[in-house]
């Protein structure tokens, strides 16, 4: 552990220990994966400003999250199949955030169902939705999220039809995996991932087998979810989707100004701006660079969030200046748990930490909510 020094050092790890099937999955983007790549290229770009002969005592990376009170304005980020990076992936993930203090976003996608999470968890975590087109299954993943007593829903709006990433077709990606050849032999120099995941009943899409109509096992559920993203999803679903859910609502997926405004018009308490981590429209602006005219735009009438791209301490602090209230990270925490569970998601966030309290204090400043364009070099 004392050699991991870096969110690269769990990556190459992670790359190590979880077969290419589910580590390809967590690091893949959409067709020539230029976005992908842009939304980690493009925080490079941008500078601080260095200042010296300032008090750096008493620093706080404490913050609040649509008014939830966090460590570090980092949230885990919803991300599909975390319990095929490492068994039980998403009640380890959840169980670290809680510890840490920061938020833990749970897929509609998982491996772990809302329940097994709500079952290792003291505190309330939120839950990411997809509008799928059988909508009586969509009010029951509502539903559940309030019996489990969620904080928040974040409602992604960037996934009415599914982005092709090519190493998934290539690796016929599955939950559980298909036992082919190649798929065994790459699984049997594997042996930890495979003893823990012969340890666990949990290697399915659990917020859906079961609950979703004639969907009764893995045979059932890979026809199902092939026809269940809705095309159809418009502004006009989010108000009917704030009203079953009651409580505070993120929306995940601006990318443009104009979507941005619309948005703040629902009634919402937060957007994030997002390209899906670069696994939908290939082509698209890294998030980082749509960043500062949207918040610029919204951001006295909306909190606004950001993900896409984020590798360390300085890329949450980069985004924060440039407007964002909060930041999600999905494959830095994704490489710590395929690297070493709970420990490498805990490991992190310690990273994280750890980059942003240095920086903030070679910046001038002790508290992490007093970062703003004045720290960046324009």
């Amino acid at each position: 552990m004392s050699q991991i020094l870096t969110i690269a050092d769990l990556k190459d790890l992670a790359r190590r220990r979880v077969p290419r099937m589910f580590f390809d999955y967590a690091d893949s983007g959409a067709w020539t994966e230029s976005t992908y790549r842009a939304n980690e290229e493009d925080f490079a770009k941008i500078k601080f400003r260095q200042r010296v002969l300032v008090d750096m005592s008493n620093r706080s990376l404490e913050s609040t999250m649509i008014g939830e009170k966090v460590a570090m304005p980092v949230a885990l980020a919803p991300t599909g199949l975390t319990g095929m990076q490492h068994a039980d992936g998403e009640m380890l993930a959840a169980q670290a955030a809680e510890e840490f203090g920061v938020p833990f976003t749970l897929s509609t996608m998982s491996i772990c169902s809302i329940e097994d999470v709500a079952s290792v968890t003291k505190k309330p975590f939120w839950f990411q939705l997809y509008v799928l087109r059988d909508k009586d299954f969509v009010l029951n993943l509502i539903d559940r999220a309030k019996a489990a007593k969620c904080s928040a829903l974040v409602l992604t709006l960037d996934l009415q039809i599914l982005g092709q990433r090519h190493k998934d077709v290539r690796n016929g990606l599955s939950a559980p995996p298909k036992m082919t050849l190649a798929n065994i032999a790459d699984i049997a120099i594997r042996p930890r991932w495979w003893m823990g995941m012969a340890g666990t009943k949990r290697r399915t899409f659990r917020n859906i087998v079961g609950h979703a109509k004639g969907v009764g096992d893995v045979a059932s559920l890979s026809s199902w979810t092939t026809e269940q993203f809705d095309p159809h999803l418009s502004w006009k679903d989010v108000a009917w989707i704030k009203e079953r859910w009651g409580g505070k609502l993120i929306l995940k997926g601006i990318l443009d100004k104009e979507d941005a405004l619309m948005a703040a018009k629902t009634g919402a308490d937060a957007i994030i701006v997002s390209n899906h981590g670069g696994r939908q429209l290939d082509g698209a602006s890294s998030s980082i660079m749509a960043l500062e005219e949207i918040a610029d735009a919204v951001g006295d009438t909306i909190e606004v969030h950001m993900d896409g791209g984020i590798r360390s301490g300085q890329d949450v602090l980069k985004a924060l200046c440039l407007g964002a209230k909060g930041t999600y990270i999905g494959r830095p925490f994704l490489y710590g748990l395929g690297a070493l569970g709970k420990e490498g998601v805990t490991k992190a966030l310690e990273i994280i930490r750890k980059e942003m309290d240095i920086t903030l204090a070679l910046c001038g400043k002790r508290l992490v909510t007093d970062m703003g364009k004045d720290q960046l070099r324009r």
